[in-house]
């Protein structure tokens, strides 16, 4: 198979792209900064900027002829309290990681559509169904596409064309020192509230589990389901979390995540 994968060069996208050379496939992996490295050959696009998606496509079309697995897996994240997050802050969260997945599969879905087949894999996250507190545009930017999942896998079912989301829990990675922070002198809740969320994402699954479940949803025969959970724990979480009661299961998030009020 011909793989892209954007964010390849550290994190999940590393991971995944090494997982899929030791499966034999053919690996392209999409960043700013990353380089050639053994099997795996890099392209170089900013994925918030259109033009440089499609350009580094083509780039791979004409040397390959086709993609079979996108991987969009290029992300950050910002926190803070709603109000207190600047405009430039929250726009460049959603370029990167909503626009950035749009632009990617608006570039390859041609060339699936055309062959006939292809599957769309995301990285999205568990926060994307359970927000919370002080991540809100994180949150908002991974529920959309979440919906954008559903939305499209129906659209390209007639095509041979799968779309799917992955909704991990906490992951170890640079992610976590990679956040852009909105410190508050306002909201009594959020230093806490990030220390336990950071605390949590340094004891999270290693990437390396993340890349195995990515590509046994882009290796399998079955057509993966549009939203799927890593784990067992978050499985039932998930699962837990959406038969409660909206109101009772947001109340719930607060007493772990913003255990106090401000004034």
């Amino acid at each position: 198979m011909i793989v892209l994968i954007s964010g390849g060069s550290s994190g999940i996208g590393k991971a995944a792209a090494e997982r899929f050379v030791m499966g034999g496939h053919t690996v392209y992996e999409l960043s700013r900064s990353g380089a050639d490295r053994e099997g795996i050959r890099h392209l170089r696009a900013d994925v918030s900027k259109r033009d440089e998606v499609f350009a580094a496509v083509e780039l791979l079309i004409e040397l390959e002829g086709r993609v079979d697995v996108l991987l969009s897996n290029a992300g950050f994240g910002i926190s803070g309290a709603f109000e207190e997050c600047s405009e430039a802050a929250v726009r460049k969260q959603f370029d990167v990681n909503l626009f950035g997945a749009i632009h990617l599969i608006q570039a390859v879905l041609p060339h699936m559509r055309k062959a006939g087949r292809g599957r769309i894999l995301i990285t999205s996250s568990l926060a994307g169904e359970i927000a919370i507190p002080f991540q809100s545009f994180y949150a908002a930017s991974k529920a959309a596409l979440n919906s954008l999942c559903l939305s499209l896998d129906n659209e390209l079912r007639p095509f041979g064309i799968s779309c799917s989301a992955l909704i991990p829990g906490d992951i170890r990675t640079g992610f976590t020192e990679a956040r852009e922070k909105t410190a508050s002198t306002v909201y009594q809740a959020e230093a806490a509230s990030l220390a336990r969320m950071e605390k949590d994402e340094r004891q999270g699954a290693r990437p390396e589990q993340v890349a195995e479940k990515l590509y046994r949803m882009a290796v399998s025969r079955r057509r993966p389901r549009p939203l799927t959970t890593l784990g067992a724990n978050y499985f039932l979480l998930y699962l837990l979390y959406r038969l409660l009661p909206r109101s009772f299961g947001n109340w719930l998030v607060g007493k772990i995540y913003a255990p106090q009020h401000s004034n």
